[in-house]
């Protein structure tokens, strides 16, 4: 989250905003099942946050929308 110049508090508002969405599922994850959660800071930078399902944040980034259709669907290569 550092190198990415994201804080914590950013994450906590991106989760528990009132447009957090999981939009990605991975149930078979390496270590164990989590998903994607798509969100606003309350300054509205949009971030993903990779979360399993005990609550243990596993990656947190802004989404390139050159990857993302409106930020929250994969485009397909």
């Amino acid at each position: 989250m550092a190198q990415r110049q994201i804080a914590y508090q950013e994450v906590q508002q991106v989760i528990f905003c009132s447009e957090a969405e999981v939009i990605e599922e991975y149930p078979t994850d390496k270590y164990s099942p989590s998903c994607l959660i798509y969100g606003t800071t309350a300054l509205g930078r949009v971030l993903h946050v990779q979360s399993n399902h005990e609550g243990v944040i596993v990656t947190v980034y802004d989404p390139d929308p050159a990857e993302w259709i409106d930020l929250k669907w994969r485009r397909k290569g």
